[in-house]
């Protein structure tokens, strides 16, 4: 009966010999068949590559390795790591002619689960064979929580009760940068970014008293100083009486997550080429300050500006030059400002500026003025001279019937029109006659 006859009608365990020596492995099949011809299924091979070959032409999945030691194509405990790299999850049982300890303990250290020297008694190598079949099944559990462990994407971090690190994985090392062995014996606090205070520890390890686990997000420094933000499961391990004896957190690294998520964030509420408030951030603002005004009866005052000579410049120079300018006076008219106001970007050349805190008529003319001068200072671009001016419609607000957000923008602009029409580089205030 051909081998993968056998191996498709019987479901005996697949022993795979790997000898070199022609009369050494009929000796081994023989010994292994002396009780029963059908308790193993016996596939012959004469060297690593040679049994490589015969799996996979014969789709065979062994269930045990007898490996010699000294083949034609490895010699060694190399013998062993290399029969591993390519039966990873079969269990090897050395069989040589070497009656070596040092190589014996070698060959253990390697991953064998066990050495026998060749002469040995069939039972005992029926013996070996058996149980190292019964341990590999057994530990199966194990293994597969070591894979995981080894190969998982997320951070893996295991401490003691006391938080001295016991065991990390490579995905903890890609993260952090520190090595296995830069941390074991340590605490996490090697980790710390300063980022926060004591406080959120302390709630940290009153949820995990509290609760038996903690989620979240945590910023923490990596080995080379840059930061890294992740999102984090820590839970606790307790024994039999409760008592907790590990800590074992999972994380990730979120870092660019969280800065794109931000950088969403921000250009939801900014102009994307000036980086100035935009109109709903603006319109947020406003609101919020007209409700302070009910309240305290501290005046506001609300421009509405639009640059003149705007549109030549983009005819003239193009739009980059016209993007140039914008951003370049949108700073310079950010220095004119005082903390509390907001100076906003509608599109195109309009802009809202909201001016409140101490505030009087005499302080916004002033303040308006300043906008003026710096408007009308030229900016080089590219060895081009552009100049521009403002001209704003301004209306001073108090706490005595007041009115929509929209409809003082509206007032605004209108006197920014008529600022306009007097000469544009001027403001207007609504109430001027």
């Amino acid at each position: 009966m051909k081998q993968t006859e056998l191996h498709a009608e019987h479901h005996a365990p697949v022993v795979l010999v790997i000898e070199d020596e022609p009369g050494d492995a009929q000796l081994i099949r023989l010994q292994l068949q002396e009780q029963d011809v059908q308790a193993y299924q016996i596939v012959l091979a004469e060297s690593l590559k040679d049994a490589e070959m015969q799996v996979k032409q014969q789709k065979l999945v062994p269930n045990a390795i007898l490996l010699d030691l000294n083949l034609p194509d490895s010699t060694g405990v190399a013998t062993v790591r290399r029969c591993y790299q390519l039966f990873p999850d079969v269990p090897v049982v050395v069989l040589t002619g070497l009656d070596d300890q040092t190589a014996t303990e070698a060959a253990i250290e390697a991953g064998a689960e066990d050495y026998l020297s060749k002469g040995a008694e069939g039972r005992w190598i029926r013996k070996a064979i058996r149980y190292a079949i019964l341990r590999h099944e057994r530990d199966a559990s194990e293994r597969l929580a070591m894979a995981v462990f080894r190969h998982a994407r997320e951070a893996i971090m295991i401490t003691d009760a006391e938080q001295q690190i016991l065991q990390v994985n490579t995905a903890f090392s890609d993260i952090t940068g520190y090595r296995a062995e830069d941390v074991i014996g340590k605490t996490p606090a090697i980790l710390n970014s300063g980022h926060h205070d004591a406080n959120f520890f302390d709630q940290m390890f009153a949820t995990l008293a509290a609760k038996g686990s903690w989620d979240g997000e945590i910023w923490n420094r990596r080995k080379d100083g840059s930061l890294v933000v992740e999102t984090m499961n820590i839970s606790a391990v307790h024994d039999a009486l409760g008592q907790v004896v590990q800590y074992v957190a999972l994380f990730s690294d979120i870092t660019q997550k969280k800065a794109a998520q931000d950088k969403v964030n921000y250009l939801a509420y900014h102009d994307a080429l000036t980086n100035l408030p935009n109109r709903t951030l603006f319109m947020d603002r406003f609101q919020q300050a007209l409700v302070s005004v009910r309240r305290t009866q501290s005046p506001l005052a609300l421009a509405f500006m639009d640059l003149d000579g705007f549109k030549t410049i983009n005819d003239t120079h193009g739009h980059a030059a016209g993007d140039f300018l914008l951003e370049a006076l949108s700073e310079k008219m950010k220095v004119c400002l005082r903390e509390d106001d907001t100076l906003a970007r509608l599109g195109g050349d309009e802009f809202l500026l909201l001016l409140q805190g101490q505030l009087d008529q005499q302080t916004t003319e002033q303040v308006l003025q300043r906008l003026l001068i710096t408007a009308h200072e030229p900016i080089e671009w590219k060895g081009n001279t552009l100049k521009v001016s403002v001209s704003i419609g301004a209306c001073f607000i108090d706490g005595q019937s007041l009115k929509s957000p929209e409809d003082y923008i509206t007032e605004a602009d209108v006197a920014m029109y008529r600022a306009k029409k007097q000469g544009k580089n001027r403001y207007y205030f609504t109430d001027n006659t």
